[in-house]
């Protein structure tokens, strides 16, 4: 953090604009990126910022604008272009080959390479880079074997090996643990003592404010400012993004649970796969509570989910409703005994891309009256329904009979919230309902579980951020490769390093124990 950047940037990007069709996606903007410096680009959710970085990384090509790398004018015409020039980008989904060793991506596209690999010199070279970053990977292992952590490694080597200089890092830190995103911390700040560029793309304020150097935010396509880390507030950049003041603090008032309303009793669950998923899960939700699931993705969290609403099949054990077994039931037959599910797949599970906003909005009740009457649907109903649910939780749409493929993922995730809640259910399972959202639509869909949670309502919330878990959880439970390592009455006293350890594999009582004879506390 003490690096003092010379003159001539890494990359200087000037008045860049790129229209699609009918949107403006940026327009005059400048960002560059000094050496020895990690600067952070921040904005709400369709602010620019993923076009801005597809432009630099090659994906796209601006309509107008220049870009220079070490003073000297580019023009990118495929990410190969932008390599060649330094330019290295990892993706919040890493573009590995699951099936091929680390050594084998490491050198997928590259040109100039003989006939006989040099698999020796290539381990070598993966071994030294890896040392020297502190990137801890093993050459000969398969992708498919390496957890998410070790795979955003390969990620950032195989770019460090193309002897990238500027290294773009978005939302790097969702999928991994406490102890991970520390590592890579660590990593960036190596990267940059020895001259590297980074551009660090997070939603995640207390991230940027402990690691980059400066702040550009885009809002609408448009550049509002940069400024200097160490001279600003989160409470600042935030206001910049959204443009009005943004209080972080979410008020949660403390309840007393009621009685048990989804009881799981040592469910077992088989992934897409055939493979055990989930493993003897048992736990229970209450009235007036927020149980949350942490974990790293891929550990069970899903898969257990589907089961709690009747999407996956129950291999053994039990699932009970108000003391009602459904166990392998219909999901219509939960969502009749008020069991709601805000899916992590938006588009996929959670809404129909082609449908219009009035007709995704009665998914869950077009069988019911007033929208249902004697088998036909009474449309008057239907776009009454939808214009109170559009109003009552701030969903953007240019109309009722827009087809919701059209709108952003934070109105995506309000319209899938409003339709879940507006039936005051008895139990809402909530998965990564704030991933990829700006601050202000994570604080309202935050707010909107709390207010489900104050009305007598439970919630199941499935999170990959722990602060967000901290924060909202009455309870906690750890996953870890679809076991349930334990939960916590009280996870906002819980030392993070301890549920970093639950959700590496370490049971509750032990990873406690480690963590208060090592005397670090959260």
């Amino acid at each position: 953090m003490d690096v003092r950047a010379p003159s001539e940037p890494l990359v200087r990007m000037e008045k860049i604009t790129k229209r699609f069709t009918g949107v403006t996606a940026n327009l005059d903007v400048d960002f560059d990126v000094r050496p020895g410096e990690v600067h952070a680009l921040l904005g709400e959710n369709g602010a620019g910022k993923s076009t801005l970085m597809n432009i630099l990384y090659g994906l796209y090509r601006p309509d107008s604008g220049t870009l220079a790398v070490e003073g000297r004018d580019v023009s990118f015409s495929s990410p190969r272009d932008a390599i060649a020039a330094g330019i290295g980008m990892v993706h919040q989904h890493f573009m590995l080959i699951p099936s091929q060793t680390v050594w084998e991506n490491m050198i997928l596209g590259l040109e100039g390479l003989p006939s006989l690999l040099p698999k020796r010199e290539i381990r070598e070279r993966i071994l030294e880079l890896s040392s020297r970053y502190g990137l801890l990977v093993y050459p000969d292992a398969k992708i498919w074997q390496l957890s998410i952590g070790e795979q955003q490694r390969v990620a950032i080597l195989q770019m460090l090996y193309r002897k990238a200089n500027i290294l773009v890092l978005d939302e790097p830190t969702a999928v991994l643990t406490p102890q991970e995103a520390e590592r890579l911390f660590e990593t960036v700040r190596q990267m940059t003592s020895e001259g590297h560029g980074v551009v660090f793309i997070s939603h995640k304020m207390d991230e940027v404010m402990a690691l980059s150097h400066r702040v550009t935010i885009l809002r609408k396509g448009r550049l509002i400012g940069t400024v200097e880390t160490a001279s600003t507030t989160k409470e600042k950049l935030a206001e910049m993004m959204i443009g009005r003041k943004m209080i972080f603090q979410i008020e949660k008032e403390a309840l007393t649970p009621g009685r048990p309303v989804l009881e799981c009793a040592s469910v077992c669950a088989l992934g897409d796969r055939g493979i055990p998923a989930v493993s003897h899960a048992t736990f229970m939700i209450r009235e007036r509570e927020i149980m949350g699931i942490a974990g790293v993705a891929g550990n069970g969290q899903q898969e257990l989910c589907e089961t709690l609403v009747g999407l996956r099949k129950v291999e053994s054990g039990s699932i009970r409703v108000n003391g009602e077994e459904l166990t392998n039931s219909f999901p219509k037959t939960f969502i009749d005994k008020g069991i709601h599910y805000i899916p992590a797949d938006r588009k996929g599970t959670g809404l129909v891309p082609n449908m219009n906003v009035s007709e995704n909005s009665i998914l869950k009740r077009y069988w019911n009256r007033p929208v249902s009457r004697k088998g036909f649907i009474d449309w008057k109903e239907v776009f009454s329904f939808a214009r109170g649910l559009v109003s009552r939780y701030n969903v953007s749409t240019p109309s009722m009979e827009t087809p919701v493929r059209n709108l952003s993922g934070g109105n995506l995730q309000k319209l899938m919230l409003g339709r879940e809640l507006s039936d005051s259910p008895i139990a809402v399972l909530a998965v990564h309902p704030t991933w990829g959202l700006d601050v202000a639509a994570t604080k309202f869909v935050r707010e909107q579980l709390l207010a489900a949670r104050g009305a007598g309502g439970a919630v199941l919330l499935v999170s990959e951020d722990l602060e967000e878990l901290l924060s909202m959880s009455d309870r906690l439970a750890v996953m870890c490769k679809g076991e349930i390592m334990g939960i916590l009455e009280s996870p906002a006293d819980t030392p993070v390093e301890a549920i970093g350890l639950m959700m590496a594999g370490t049971p509750a009582e032990e990873a406690l124990a480690s963590i208060l004879q090592g005397g670090t506390r959260s």
